[in-house]
């Protein structure tokens, strides 16, 4: 690899107008503030960024909107989920041609057929493209917990250069941290889990992508400078106030899961003047009054309105 992948990559929220069209403008401002804000890099089209929402026309809209405004200032790394390997394939080629970074990829899902085949997914899209692959671990959604022996494996071969660690399996993540290390550090390894970033940090990883960083990137950043300093105090100071303030995804009683989740991220994205609207993806509703009014309180708590 030629470019680093070290740091804080916040997973990019995607904003949509009313009616559900993307919102090209207020995009464009959420990834202006959060590059200004010190970030190594932006990870769009993944869970965060609705990239199994995405029409492909939306898709390509996003990449190439998402590449005309980064003009080169930080790496893009692009999420390509779907079901089944060639279709992931044609996502890839796309990100490709489009000028990204790395790509992100799930094991394969919908017809499930045994780690023998996962492994096989990832060798298939590595041998389809130039660009490194980094192995989205996020069982919740795809049912597949890629095991870690597989990954460190895939990571010695050079098939994939790193992992986004969305598993909420912490223990599993400290002991691949581990094995990575014995093993000469293969991959890079990030924690996309809020709030024990610091953790994380603590026990060896590469960086983090939070989605709470669409929030506050600035926090995030401070806490990842910090831990470059071996300033411990400072990474848990920041670590206990965002922790408080991922409660704007914790908030929501009418929605669970990503409805809760983004929708919150959205909803706090409003309040803070970046994005004009909170809508989200059909089927998916956008969150109540009550419930913004909610987040509003988190946002006051910690300072950020």
């Amino acid at each position: 690899m030629t470019v680093s992948f070290r740091g804080v990559i916040p997973p990019v929220v995607l904003a949509r107008h009313e009616d559900r069209s993307l919102d090209a403008a207020s995009n464009e401002r959420n990834l202006n503030r959060i590059i200004d804000a010190g970030v190594d890099g932006l990870f769009i089209l993944g869970s965060s960024g609705e990239g199994v929402f995405c029409t492909p026309g939306e898709r390509l809209d996003v990449i190439e909107h998402t590449m005309r405004v980064v003009d080169g200032r930080v790496p893009v790394l692009v999420g390509c989920i779907d079901t089944q390997t060639q279709r992931v394939i044609e996502h890839v080629q796309v990100a490709e041609q489009a000028g990204a970074a790395a790509v992100v990829v799930t094991a394969p899902f919908y017809a499930l057929g045994g780690p023998e085949q996962v492994e096989e997914h990832f060798r298939l899209i590595h041998a389809a493209t130039s660009l490194p692959v980094f192995a989205y671990d996020i069982p919740v959604c795809v049912h597949v917990k890629l095991a870690p022996d597989m990954l460190l494996r895939l990571g010695q071969e050079g098939v994939i250069a790193g992992v986004k660690d969305s598993s909420g399996n912490d223990v599993v993540f400290r002991l691949l941290v581990q094995a990575n290390e014995a093993a000469g550090r293969p991959l890079v390894l990030l924690t996309g889990h809020e709030v024990v970033v610091d953790g994380a940090y603590l026990g060896g990883a590469d960086g983090a992508v939070p989605g709470l960083a669409n929030v506050d990137p600035e926090g995030y950043v401070r806490q990842w400078k910090a831990a470059e300093a071996g300033d411990w105090d400072t990474v848990k100071k920041e670590q206990d106030r965002l922790a408080t303030l991922m409660r704007v995804a914790m908030t929501a009683t009418s929605l669970s899961g990503f409805g809760a989740g983004v929708g919150g991220f959205k909803a706090a994205l409003t309040l803070l003047g970046v994005f004009a609207s909170a809508q989200m993806p059909h089927p998916v509703a956008q969150l109540q009054a009550e419930e913004i009014e909610t987040i509003r309180g988190v946002l006051l708590d910690t300072g950020l309105l």
